[in-house]
């Protein structure tokens, strides 16, 4: 089984059934999961964003996020001194760096539906 990093936009787009949740299945299927502890936090945040901008649908978004733990994502500690560093160097947040750092130490694909990450990843390989 192969190891991979998932960020929040990609676990989002699964939780809630996203339009790119077609994009992100066929990445994942049959991968081992990894991402920073901060992955459930940015989750529960998307949820509270769209509770806000859904009132109605409160209830059916707390069901789709009660999901989250059977995705079994391994989260694992970032040396964050070191993420702080590619941060600084690649001008992403402190969050995203997280997650490209992980995949770095790891030595495994970063999925993920943000441009901005996947370009950056993209140009330190």
């Amino acid at each position: 089984m192969t190891g991979k990093v998932v960020d929040a936009s990609a676990v989002v787009a699964l939780l809630f059934d996203e339009p790119a949740r077609d994009e992100v299945v066929p990445r994942l299927r049959d991968a081992s999961l990894h991402a920073p502890s901060l992955i459930a936090f940015e989750a529960a945040n998307a949820c509270v964003k769209k509770m806000r901008a859904r009132p109605t649908e409160g209830k059916a978004l707390i069901d789709a996020f009660s999901f989250f733990d059977e995705l079994a994502i391994a989260q694992e500690p970032v040396d964050l001194s070191e993420a702080i560093v590619l941060a600084e160097r690649t001008g992403l947040s402190l969050h995203d760096a997280a997650y490209l750092w992980l995949a770095r130490a790891l030595g495994v694909e970063l999925v993920t539906l943000d441009a901005r990450v996947a370009s950056v990843n993209q140009a330190l390989r």
